[in-house]
């Protein structure tokens, strides 16, 4: 279920996927949602394309801690790539 910011007071949000098409944003919502998963999604800009390099605006999907890798394994079975931050 989609949920607001102060959901995550006190916790540190895991990003799990950013969407960079509308079509798969509300493609993965649904997933999550159907998975009973609580989520947070936010439109934030990130950077895209190798050679030009340019902004582009993106759904960032973020899970609480403590439900990251059952939100993952959503994430993975919907046919998506999660989020791999430096590490």
């Amino acid at each position: 279920m989609k949920r607001d910011a102060d959901f995550f007071d006190g916790a540190e949000p895991v990003l799990l996927y950013i969407a960079k098409t509308l079509k798969d944003a509300l493609r993965l919502e649904n997933a999550l949602t159907e998975a009973g998963i609580d989520f947070g999604v936010e439109a934030d800009d990130y950077r895209g394309g190798l050679i030009f390099s340019t902004v582009r605006t993106g759904a960032f999907f973020y899970a609480r801690p403590e439900t990251a890798d059952a939100a993952k394994a959503v994430v993975v079975n919907a046919g998506f790539k999660p989020f791999v931050g430096p590490e």
